[in-house]
Parts: structure tokens; sequence; C-alpha cells
């Protein structure tokens, strides 16, 4: 090895002759390079595999399965999920790789392959064998990022106080290389105070990005959301914006559905790696204002232990464990009217729709031609015109919408809607949510019911027993009201977030947001045996 060849590279074994190397490279055809007798690089089904000789010492540079001649030889592999770029060196004499390597349990840092490219090869002309390099390489990157766009133009937003804290270590150490190593360009912005991010994205020059990345708890991505929803082009911007989560708060929902994780590494490779996925939106309108909501609405138990126990942040997502164990011992009730529109109202049916919605994703998916490289993120949405759609049913101080009835509820324990299923790690509160069937999860219970009853409830959404709890009333809705009563004051959340304590309704606008997803799905399983029939 040279005096400035990189550490445990790897290079050719042997001399070759030019024509040794032509039959090199020709001889495995397009998903076959092979760079030296000892070194064969294959394009397999779903990873890059790799034949060398194996390495006496490894590097946190380079791979540690190939290395330099005279150790046996061992194959690896990749995960093209995991390849992050791929390129020729100036010079011609390199082949680099970098991937996202799992270096513990739930913790990705970047890799980087070099492998020597034989000097013989890069003095071919175009026309010549050193011209089977350059596309291979681009094949290799079609499978790397099949379904998914390269480059993406990310706007990133820090937000150093969110949930415990610690969110500039994680961007630093954890987050930015993977995003470097897949060289997308990035503007980073931190911020300073609670509803900054509002501002900074009505504003923002939506032309120059492809993705919106909060650093944060859920808290950030609401103020995008509703920053996105200000703007004159609010329909444009909200399709056209992907607004994506990497976890660093106490709940991490967001990233929980999309990613299937609240780990930041695993999070950044998914966004790295994520497909284009149109997301129901809604609007709560509450004492004459209008607030856009991705996640979340609730009143009551839920509530509470959510915007009750932020004294609490220090102790990450243990906070709202914590809060519940207080609340269900007074075994508190919010008496209050309910007003809903009601889609689906037999939970059997619900898992019907929750199993035809998954058909249909999975032929349409069946139907695309994977293989072929995503070149834009922004989906057309539904409605005509620049700003948000309007409001089908009015606001929470209109006139009650023709055939809606207020029912009185005297004994409610909790009234949470979702629009998507986890809305925090191992709690899967919605589990037949759905990102674009225009309908709103609804889960209601009453507060009147044992310690015991509470508990196992509580316990019943980790399990996944939840949805099929008798004391769980479920169902699929795309609107409704809520009129609190005998109560002054309380908490009610958006998306984690308060607003002022009183009537406020809601109705859901299909697709009208656009996010990343690692598969066009949310990642929580659906209710138990929702595929059994």
């Amino acid at each position: 090895m040279g005096p400035n060849a990189p550490a445990d590279a790897v290079q050719p074994a042997q001399p070759q002759t030019r024509e040794s190397i032509g039959d090199a490279v020709h001889s495995g055809g397009d998903s076959v390079l092979v760079l030296s007798p000892g070194v064969t690089l294959t394009l397999g089904q779903d990873a890059l595999l790799m034949s060398g000789q194996l390495s006496t010492r490894r590097s946190r540079s380079c791979i540690p399965c190939l290395g330099s001649s005279g150790s046996s030889g061992t194959p690896g592999s990749i995960p093209y999920y995991n390849i992050l770029w791929a390129e020729i060196t100036g010079d011609h004499r390199w082949l680099l790789i970098d991937y996202a390597d799992e270096t513990h349990s739930n913790c990705l840092e970047v890799r980087n392959a070099k492998f020597a490219i034989p000097e013989l090869v890069t003095e071919q002309t175009p026309a010549g064998v050193g011209d089977q390099v350059a596309p291979w390489v681009d094949r290799l990157l079609d499978r790397a990022y099949s379904g998914s766009v390269r480059h993406k133009r990310a706007w990133v937003l820090v937000n150093p106080h969110a949930g415990p804290g610690g969110a500039d270590r994680i961007w630093e150490k954890e987050v930015k290389p993977i995003f470097e190593a897949a060289r997308m360009p990035m503007t980073v912005v931190r911020t300073t105070y609670s509803g900054e991010a509002v501002n900074l994205a009505r504003d923002l020059d939506i032309d120059n990005y492809d993705i919106a990345i909060p650093c944060s708890g859920d808290g950030l991505p609401h103020e995008v959301f509703n920053g996105l929803a200000k703007r004159p082009d609010a329909r444009r911007a909200l399709s056209k914006i992907a607004v994506c989560h990497v976890p660093c708060g106490s709940g991490n929902a967001m990233s929980c559905n999309l990613y299937g994780t609240h780990r930041p590494s695993l999070a950044a490779l998914a966004i790295v790696k994520g497909v284009p996925t149109p997301l129901d939106l809604v609007s709560v309108t509450h004492g004459g204002q209008r607030t856009i909501s991705f996640l979340s609405q609730a009143l009551g138990l839920i509530a509470e232990i959510d915007l009750g126990t932020e004294h609490l942040r220090w102790m990450g997502a243990t906070r709202f464990t914590c809060g519940f164990l207080m609340l269900v011992l007074q075994k508190k009730t919010y008496p209050c009217d309910i007003a809903v529109k009601v889609e689906i109202d037999s939970k059997e049916d619900i898992k019907k729709h929750y199993r035809n919605h998954v058909k249909q994703r999975k032929d349409r998916l069946s139907r695309a031609n994977r293989s072929q490289v995503s070149t834009s993120l922004e989906t057309p949405n539904s409605y005509d015109g620049p700003g948000l759609p309007p409001l089908k049913y009015g606001t929470s101080v209109d006139k009650l919408p023709e055939g809606w009835e207020l029912i009185p509820h005297e004994k409610l324990g909790s009234f949470y809607c979702g629009n998507m299923g986890y809305m925090a790690p191992d709690a899967n509160f919605f589990p037949a949510a759905l990102p674009d069937d225009g309908f709103i999860d609804l889960a209601t219970t009453n507060g009147d019911i044992s310690f015991f009853q509470s508990v196992n409830m509580q316990l019943g959404v980790e399990s996944g027993h939840f949805f099929d709890n008798p004391l769980v009333s479920y169902r699929k809705v795309s609107a409704f009201r809520i009129i609190p009563r005998n109560q002054d004051s309380g908490y009610i959340s958006i998306d984690g977030e308060a607003i002022p304590f009183g009537p406020f309704q809601a109705e859901v606008h299909p697709s009208l947001g656009l996010t990343l997803s690692k598969n066009g799905a949310f990642e929580a399983p659906g209710p138990l045996d929702w595929d059994m029939q």
C-alpha cells in the first residue's frame, strides 16, 4: 500500500495487464464490479455484497471486512437502506462508499468504505473499460435511493430546550454527520423562544427547500405546520415542504409513527431515505382562532397528563406515567357537551376499513415502478386556491352544523383524538390511524371507573388491547365540537400544546400536508387481528 493510500482501504492484490482488467470489470455484467481478482462488489437484491480479503485490523474510517492482501477471503454486505452515498474521487483512483453502521443498539454512525480502482482502469478512454465504474456507481445509488429523493434540501430547526435538553449535542454528534454523508444541503437555525418557528416557517422561501426538519419534541413540528399554514400560499407550502422530525423531546410521537423509532440517528437515516407521504391535517377553531393540528386533540385525563406535567420535563417520558397515576387516583371527571360527525362507528368496521386501506396501499406500490428514483417530493392536494381550505362546518362560535346534536357527557374521563397511532414510544393509542384516510380516530373513556380498570386500560395501550377494551369507545370521525361545562379553567392539548380553555371545534382536511415516512405509511401495527378476516 502506498504512503498516501487511506488506511485499510482495498487495493489491487496483484499487478494486472490491460486485458485482465477488462475481463474482470466485464465479467459480472451490470451488477458486478471486479476491481481486482480479490475484490468484487455485487448489487444484490437488498444489499451491496462485497467479496474481499479480511483485514487484520479495524479502522473507524473504513469497513472492517475488506483489507490488504494476504488474509483469508470473507464476504460482507451493506444494506441499500444504509448506503448514504457513493462516488469516484477526482483523480479516479478510489471508489468511496459512505454508509450508516449500527455501532451499538439503536445508534448509527457514519462509516467510509474505500476501494482502490486499478491504475489501468483509470487510464482507459470514456469508451473503454474505465467507463464501467461510474455507471455501476449510478446503479448502486439508484438502488440505495429507490423511491426517495437524493440531495434533499433541508431546513433544519434545533430547539436546544426540547424535552430533557441536549438537542444541540444530539444534532452535532448523531444527526448532522448522517445528513452530511448523504450530501444533503442544509440550513441550520437554532430556535431561541417558544413560537419562533411559526414566524420562521411563515416567512420561509419554500422554493429553496424540500424538507423541514425540527430537532425537538412534537412542539416544533406543530409550529412549522402552523407557520406554513399562515402563508398566503399555504396550500402549496404544505404540499411542497415535507415536515419531518428528529426526536429530541419527551414524547417524540411524530418520529415514532413515521420512522418506528425515537432514536435520533435512526430517524435521521429514515429521513435521508424517506418516502413522500401525504398527511391529513386538522383545523381546530377556538375563541375565533384557527390552529392546525397534525397529531392529536385532547381534553380531560390525557390533556392533564400532557400539559399538567410540564414541570417534570427533566424526567423525560416517565413524567406521563407519574401524571397518570396521580390523576386516576382522584377519579376526576370532565363534564361537557360533545357533538361528533361519526364516519365509522363499529370497531369491526374500523378494522375492515384499516385492512382495505392497507391492501390498497400495497396494490399501489406493486403497480408503481419502485426502481425509478423520485425527483420531486411535492404532491398535489385536492383544494383549489392559494390559502387554507375553507371550513366546511364553520367554527366553534358558529351555530351548530345541521344534523349535529350536542350530547351531554357528565362523567367524561378522557376525550382523545389522534391523527397518528403512537403518542409516545410504546403508547399506540390509535392503532387504526392512517396518514391519509380523511378521518380522525376518537377514543373516549369515562372517569368514574375503578383504579384497577384505569390501570388495566392503560396497560392495554402498550400490549395492543386498548382498542378492543369494552370501556373504550373508539370511532373514526371527520369533525367534532366539544363544550366544557362546570369548569372555568383546565387543559386542552393540541399536538401537546396548550390552547385557551373553552369550547373548540375540529375538522379534518384530507392529505393537506406532506411528510416523509419509511414506507408511505405509519409504522405502528394496526388493531389486534385486523388482518385475520
